[in-house]
């Protein structure tokens, strides 16, 4: 039932009519109370409901579903500590005792609250107080985050097309238009169609996960009729163990906001939104500075490039959630809906914001349009290895010497990038293991680090490609541990839809702690296992459920004497060859 109080609230009020008539403007409206409040207050709250249509309960349960939303003032923040991917492999609870007592400028409540990934794994530990963050806790060299202390991509002697000019400073609008940026839109206006078509021949797919041909999913769009399309940019990387968009946004902006330009002018589109991660606040201005480089320049606006027709982009800021990576899931969050996803079909091309046309695809798709454009479709496609086409980045994390964001062909060897290019593992260690997609796509072990890095060739091990997190662990690693950490990352951020991911995650989570507290394992424990790898993946409503199996199968496949020797007492014994 929508709440029919009179409330009176000038603040938010004042903030509702700055805000309600630009697009998408829930989650702006929230900041904002947020912002001046400190908190959001039940009066700001109950506006906003009223001003949304949306019911108070309603609202209560989304608002608190996100991480970084709070109803209730807090005096001094606390000190928050990621404890996924890289960062678990490290002492938390020493660095925790010693950032206490550091001073960073910050005045904190002495409370230290860890946290799921935040997206620097290159730069661990990274801690957060209020909305400022810090890295290198694990070294001890602390400094403050910006877009500056952001780690360059390491050079590989490859040819590279994201990373082509990275490296020569072409954050600012000045240095990318001398790069030769914005010279795609454009073309984009003239001749879409043909532009389209240098898309498809470049074999360009999705780069956050789900790898659908992007210049398939642009001209489904350009061909849909409505009275407004959309152009949505992705940039909420939550995956653990992906830390590439965030490279990309702070060192080539204006690499994504030409290619969502030109999304916009094939398609028809006349607003593109940034959905940016919370995490990171260093980002949201060093965009909103290139947003406005180039409104001001004309290659934003009434008359983007020239070209007579109009595109603006604008940024909507998360607040802390995994499962809105998932797309249907940020569209319910950008209209203001709990950011369950969407059954599919109808898909987003057909259905997306608001249920108008729409393209969705993340920073590094975005990005690597110009330079196909700029050089060709076949160009690109060549840069990938045998049947392959083009290149991919990897973000590598954990027990390795040189972690980083690399741009390699697509399948390019497992083991080339994790030796030749990021250095192996550290002195008198091996690499025994790493997780792929982040920790959504599962594990490979060292018998497998030949894997070409292609989704096929992952497939076929049992393992997924996805967005291109990896982690490595080394051989003092218990892999059952590492599979612990992932199932429970995964159990913390289920939004809850559907209940076999709900409580199949958690049972996992449990199982995997029996398996590690050093008791006797019950008898049937594997075959319960074996009976949740097949619900999760038989009946989970989106790809956080789906993920869950890959972790407990690979951990089978390749470290079965781990869990024999976790196997004490109980009788029973792991089958041979079980998977």
């Amino acid at each position: 039932m929508k709440s029919s109080v009179e409330v009176k609230d000038p603040v938010t009020e004042k903030i509702l009519d700055q805000w309600m008539e630009k697009p998408a403007p829930f989650l702006s409206v929230l900041h904002a109370i947020q912002d001046h409040f400190g908190y959001l207050p039940e009066s700001g709250l109950r506006l906003v409901g009223q001003r949304f249509g949306i019911p108070v309960s309603e609202l209560y349960g989304t608002v608190t579903f996100y991480h970084f939303f709070s109803l209730e003032p807090k005096v001094l923040p606390d000190i928050r500590i990621c404890e996924n991917s890289a960062c678990c492999l490290h002492d938390l609870d020493a660095i925790c005792e010693e950032i206490v007592d550091k001073d960073l400028g910050i005045p904190h409540s002495g409370k230290v609250e860890k946290i799921s990934c935040p997206g620097r794994c290159d730069v661990p530990v990274p801690i957060l107080i209020g909305e400022t963050f810090f890295h290198g806790a694990k070294s001890g060299a602390i400094e403050k985050a910006t877009p500056a202390t952001m780690p360059l991509p390491p050079e590989i002697g490859l040819e590279e097309c994201l990373f082509k000019d990275i490296r020569n400073g072409v954050s600012s609008l000045k240095k990318a238009v001398e790069a030769g940026s914005w010279q795609s839109p454009k073309r984009a206006a003239d001749d879409p169609e043909g532009f389209i078509t240098e898309l498809k021949s470049s074999g360009l797919t999705g780069r956050g996960g789900a790898g659908f041909p992007t210049g398939v999913k642009w001209e489904a769009v350009r061909t849909e009729v409505a009275d407004q399309k959309w152009i949505v940019c992705n940039a909420d990387e939550s995956e653990v163990g992906c830390f590439k968009d965030r490279v990309l946004m702070a060192h080539t902006p204006h690499a994504l906001l030409e290619g969502m330009t030109c999304a916009g002018l094939i398609t028809g589109a006349e607003v593109g939104i940034i959905y940016l991660r919370w995490e990171y606040p260093e980002i949201l201005e060093s965009l909103q500075t290139a947003i406005d480089e180039a409104t001001a320049a004309g290659y934003l606006g009434a008359d983007a490039c020239g070209t007579g027709k109009p595109f603006q982009i604008v940024i909507r800021r998360g607040a802390g959630a995994y499962i809105y990576g998932e797309e249907t899931s940020l569209l319910n969050s950008l209209e203001g809906k709990h950011p369950f996803p969407r059954e599919k079909p109808p898909f987003p091309t057909t259905h997306g914001l608001f249920q108008q046309p729409t393209v969705v695809n993340n920073v590094e798709t975005f990005c690597a349009v110009p330079p196909i454009i700029d050089r060709g479709g076949d160009w690109f496609s060549q840069l990938g290895l045998g049947d392959q086409q083009g290149t991919r980045i990897f973000s590598v994390s954990g027990d390795i010497q040189r972690p980083g964001n690399y741009e390699v062909p697509v399948g390019t060897p497992l083991r080339q990038l994790l030796m030749e290019f990021a250095g192996g593992a550290f002195e008198g260690r091996e690499i025994q293991g790493v997780t792929m997609a982040g920790v959504s796509g599962g594990l490979v072990g060292a018998e497998d680090l030949d894997v070409r890095l292609d989704p096929a060739s992952l497939n076929d091990l049992g393992a997924m490609l996805g967005a291109g997190g990896i982690v490595v662990h080394d051989d003092t690693r218990c892999m059952i541990q590492a599979a612990r950490e992932s199932m429970h990352f995964l159990a913390e951020e289920s939004c809850g839809k559907c209940f076999p991911c709900r409580i199949g995650t958690t049972r996992m989570t449990e199982i995997l702690d029996e398996l590690n507290s050093g008791e006797p394992v019950r008898e049937g424990l594997l075959q319960e296992i074996e009976d949740l790898e097949e619900v999760l993946a038989e009946t989970s409503a989106c790809g956080l459920g789906l993920a869950a199996p890959y972790i407990t199968r690979m951990l089978k496949k390749y470290w079965p004497q781990q869990i024999q020797d976790k196997i004490d007492g109980s009788g029973q014994a792991l089958k041979e060859g079980s998977e």
